[in-house]
């Protein structure tokens, strides 16, 4: 069994590094256009709404 949690936590921790390194990539070229940033931030505030819209009433 501990040889199966290591397993799992080393593919997981690999996952996360990939995802990482993906993201890493997407982000230069994606910050230097300020439609894309302006777009993010929308998207963020309209998240960040609907989460406390959704804490009002729950």
């Amino acid at each position: 069994m501990a040889e199966l949690s290591a397993y799992l936590t080393l593919i997981t921790f690999l996952d996360s590094v990939g995802y990482a390194q993906c993201a890493s990539a997407a982000r230069r070229p994606l910050i230097s256009r300020p439609g894309v940033v302006r777009w993010m931030r929308r998207v963020c505030a309209g998240a960040f709404a609907a989460l406390g819209v959704r804490l009002a009433f729950f």
